[in-house]
């Protein structure tokens, strides 16, 4: 799997995401946007599973629809994920995804941030290196 990492940006917070391929790219924003959300998302089990689909004009978008389609089912199903099993088809945009996690428990769960969204402002998505790069802003 790729990695993901944080950086300052104003009032938000950025995360820059390094991964294999596609669908990488998009299992590791999801983990990443996770880790910003929870301090703890080792703690979050694979209890219950979800499936969706997405589709999008292009790959940025489609990354920003899925972690905002991440971000309101934490918000409004009160559920912290942690498996993200992602299949992305970059022909037509287009995601199938099975995510797992669980009800928040404030009890285990050390909630970090409040995610509102991911963000169009400074948003890159590209192939490099042998795999792709992603950075995007959330505002928290």
């Amino acid at each position: 799997m790729g990695h993901a990492e944080t950086f300052e940006h104003t009032a938000d917070l950025g995360l820059r995401i390094v991964a294999s391929d596609l669908p990488d790219l998009f299992r590791t924003a999801a983990a990443g946007l996770f880790d910003v959300i929870v301090a703890n998302r080792a703690e979050v089990r694979d209890q219950d599973e979800e499936t969706l689909s997405l589709a999008a004009e292009s790959t940025e978008d489609l990354l920003l629809s899925w972690l905002n389609e991440l971000i309101y089912r934490c918000e409004t199903r009160h559920r912290l994920y942690h498996r993200f099993d992602v299949d992305v088809d970059a022909s037509d945009n287009h995601l199938e995804a099975t995510i797992a996690g669980e009800p928040i428990d404030r009890d285990r769960h050390i909630l970090d941030h409040e995610v509102k969204a991911a963000t169009r402002h400074g948003l890159v998505v590209r192939p490099e290196g042998g795999g792709w790069l992603a950075e995007v802003i959330l505002d928290i």
